[in-house]
């Protein structure tokens, strides 16, 4: 099943050095979905040929412009694309008062629904679960309400081992019951297991997104031994007291997040617009977590 991210914006407040605002999209099984809407999402959907019109799920993770002001646009794009199936947005509640008075004073009534989920920072909860996926939100320390979001397969069914069951002339009408587990007997008595006839099917992965946050081991719990980690690294560890000052996180503190948590793969990114060459911040994270790279924008990450 396929499950990978591509990076649409890798930049903190500003865009700055081709670097866009805040921004990915995850694929899991050809479904779409994006996280976080920096103001040059469409734009970035575009260059990088991805559909707007296959995203489902919307995640926002906070309310600082940088990771929203792209929403009204690609919201409006899809209305005037003639949509009609209905968005799903995850985010804070004040979300929908931003977008009601935008498309209010635009006169713009939107061709389809838009369904709200509220996230909230009290604690953990999972906001979607369907047959490929769960997310769950993880509770960030930001200097206003901030989630991250953990994305994570849903384990699929046994694998059917045609070849064997055709070799032992078992009818294609029992498959779907030895694939389920469900008890099947032949004609004549003989009972079929479903462990005789299929396969584990892959080890589900799982994928964290932290996107604004200070070192905090509050949320710690919500991504351990997660295959990869999305963690923000606005600064380098000289600056520090400025990333405390902002409730950021310096590039050497997230590659301890990744250590400390022992997750499978860190990727860096939401860096600030002061850096011009990122060499610097991969080595300071990778001088910690080895499995560091770089949010590269229009980068594919199989997860």
């Amino acid at each position: 099943m396929k499950f990978e991210l591509t990076i649409l914006g890798s930049s903190s407040a500003t865009p700055v050095y081709n670097r866009n605002q805040s921004a990915q999209l995850l694929n899991c099984n050809d479904c779409f979905y994006l996280i976080d809407c920096g103001e040059s999402t469409q734009q970035q959907l575009i260059k990088y040929n991805l559909k707007a019109a296959k995203i489902d799920h919307i995640f926002i993770s906070h309310l600082h412009g940088d990771h929203f002001f792209g929403l009204v646009g690609l919201l409006s794009s899809m209305h005037l694309g003639g949509r009609k199936k209905a968005i799903h947005i995850y985010g804070p509640e004040p979300l929908k008062e931003i977008l009601d008075i935008q498309f209010k004073y635009s006169e713009t009534s939107l061709n389809f629904p838009v369904q709200y989920h509220f996230t909230h920072t009290d604690k953990p909860e999972v906001i979607l679960k369907n047959q490929d996926i769960e997310v769950e939100t993880i509770i960030l320390n930001h200097r206003i309400p901030c989630t991250g979001f953990k994305f994570s397969q849903v384990k699929r069914l046994r694998k059917l081992i045609t070849e064997k069951l055709e070799a032992d002339h078992i009818g294609k009408e029992y498959y779907h019951l030895i694939k389920r587990n469900k008890e099947v007997v032949l004609p004549g008595g003989r009972i079929i297991k479903n462990e005789d006839y299929t396969i584990d099917s892959p080890r589900p992965r799982s994928y964290a997104y932290c996107s604004d946050t200070m070192f905090d081991t509050k949320y710690f719990n919500s991504i351990k031994h997660c295959d990869t980690l999305y963690h923000e690294c606005t600064f380098l560890h000289e600056l520090l007291e400025r990333a405390l000052s902002t409730h950021h996180t310096t590039a050497l503190q997230a590659g301890e997040v990744a250590k400390i948590n022992q997750v499978g793969k860190l990727i860096i990114g939401h860096f600030s617009s002061r850096y011009k060459i990122l060499q610097p911040l991969l080595d300071e994270a990778t001088s910690v977590f080895e499995n560091t790279e770089l949010a590269k924008e229009g980068a594919v990450y199989q997860l």
